[in-house]
């Protein structure tokens, strides 16, 4: 009977490991930035590393959405966005240059730019438990100097102790997406 209790102690212990459901990273925050001075800021097309094709616009679509909706900062809406990355000549508008976010700012008059990376975006498996999982990392670069003035990421969802024991399959990825927006707007207002 002991070594059953061992057996599940261990079993529990090592399933509550892997989960990734309301992870939080470092956040870094330029100490000499007044970020009460930017009011217009730009979103960029967010790089894509997970294996959705479309996850990168998807969760740059529910980033735009979710901080307009704070009202706390006008957000250039996505064709002025795609006009000035054209008319600024940028190469690579998911990781633009200094001197490239300094040119594009001045054509779509943005006090700031945010870059994004999807690293993961949708199904993931332990065992038989199945769940979905987002991991984004973003980053605020202010225009007048081309700096990155703000730089934090989230990961929500993943296979919960309750997937793998009762089964299920974690929350919808719309839900999931949600939350780690919004885990990186508290992160960005300093709530």
């Amino acid at each position: 009977m002991r070594r059953i209790g061992i057996v599940l102690a261990i079993l529990i212990v090592s399933m509550g490991c892997a989960s990734t459901r309301g992870s939080i990273h470092g956040v870094y925050r330029d100490a000499n930035m007044d970020f009460g001075q930017i009011q217009n800021v730009a979103v960029m097309p967010f790089a894509n590393l997970s294996r959705d094709s479309n996850a990168a616009e998807r969760v740059r679509g529910v980033f735009m959405t979710m901080l307009l909706a704070s009202q706390s900062i006008y957000v250039v809406p996505p064709g002025e966005v795609s006009r000035g990355i054209s008319r600024a000549g940028i190469q690579t508008p998911t990781a633009p240059a200094a001197d490239d976010v300094i040119k594009f700012a001045s054509i779509v008059k943005s006090d700031a730019v945010i870059t994004g990376t999807v690293q993961e975006y949708g199904d993931v498996r332990s065992g038989t438990a199945l769940a979905t999982v987002i991991s984004l990392q973003l980053e605020m670069i202010e225009t007048h100097t081309g700096k990155v003035v703000w730089a934090a990421s989230s990961t929500r969802g993943g296979v919960t102790m309750t997937d793998r024991l009762f089964g299920g399959g974690g929350e919808p990825m719309n839900v999931v997406t949600e939350k780690a927006v919004e885990d990186l707007l508290d992160k960005l207002f300093g709530n």
